[in-house]
């Protein structure tokens, strides 16, 4: 999904990360993409991931943020739609753009705003008020500072370990999923993934898959929402390739698809994100229905229906 060459970057949305290995840390809270890799892994180990700590405590701020004329100089190679096209960094910074106008005009339909939410791109690791992020947790948003984390490294991660294709919308949907858990945040909906944390239906997994389908939401709306410079939509309107990209990325990390990766075997109880099928299932729901109030994964009795 392509980026109109002209659209104008907004780079406040975003903060530069610390880079090096980062200080250990606890499972993030939320969900992420690549969470749930160190779940499956603790659980391999015998380790119940529920004793883990989240790793809270007050954010080291020299690492997560540089400030400043740094801030500034860490993306200044971002500021046209054209700069999206061609690198992975710029390209996130334009797709936080679009997913927060687009949540930013469609909430007022429902009575309610949307609370404008910061990314830290980083490099390697950094901290988060709910513990170490890496590509080896994968993106994630944190609700006790109400951040998404994303290394831009985990998308070369995303293609070449867990077998999804290297077009723009399946790196898109990774960061329209993680906007997904902060709108959950807003509406007081994510905290029902902590209260039933593993299962095929459980919360967990109906928390993550619902903001599978809110992705689609945006992306059905993505090549009508505007910057707000330029008028002119951020994104061109999909084609098909954009759309089996963006399933590819939700079918990679299926709880099913990773499990058997890792371990050989499939084990439904401890699924945390559903299966790949049902990733898809979820984000082309919210993509062809282009409707919010069709993502209530809460309210059917079985997410694989």
């Amino acid at each position: 999904m392509s980026f109109n060459e002209n659209v104008t970057l907004d780079t406040s949305q975003v903060r530069s990360g610390g880079g090096g290995r980062g200080a250990p840390g606890g499972l993030v809270v939320g969900g992420g993409l690549g969470g749930i890799v160190i779940t499956i892994l603790l659980m391999v180990l015998g380790i119940d991931p529920s004793q883990i700590p989240t790793g809270g405590g007050q954010l080291d701020t020299g690492q997560v943020q540089a400030g400043g004329d740094q801030e500034a100089d860490a993306f200044a190679e971002c500021d046209t739609g054209a700069d999206a096209n061609r690198s992975d960094v710029c390209r996130v910074i334009g797709t936080v753009n679009s997913v927060q106008a687009f949540w930013a005009g469609e909430l007022p339909r429902y009575k309610r705003e949307w609370r404008s939410t910061q990314t830290v791109l980083y490099d390697g690791a950094t901290q988060s008020a709910c513990g170490t992020a890496s590509n080896q947790v994968g993106p994630f948003y944190c609700p006790l500072d109400q951040t998404v984390y994303i290394d831009a490294s985990f998308f070369e991660l995303l293609s070449s370990q867990y077998g999804a294709d290297d077009g723009a919308l399946a790196q898109e949907y990774v960061v329209a999923h993680e906007y997904g858990h902060a709108l959950q945040d807003q509406l007081g909906l994510l905290s029902r993934a902590q209260q039933d944390p593993q299962g095929a239906e459980s919360g967990s997994v109906r928390t993550e898959l619902m903001a599978d389908c809110l992705a689609g939401v945006w992306a059905q709306h993505a090549s009508q929402t505007p910057d707000e410079d330029t008028q002119t939509p951020f994104l061109k309107p999909l084609t098909q390739s954009d759309i089996d990209s963006a399933l590819s990325a939700a079918s990679a990390v299926g709880d099913d698809r990773i499990q058997e990766a890792t371990t050989g075997r499939v084990n439904p109880e401890s699924w945390t994100h559903g299966s790949a099928a049902a990733r898809q299932q979820w984000f082309m729901r919210g993509f062809q229905s282009g409707d919010l109030n069709q993502c209530d994964t809460f309210a059917v009795a079985s997410v694989y229906e």
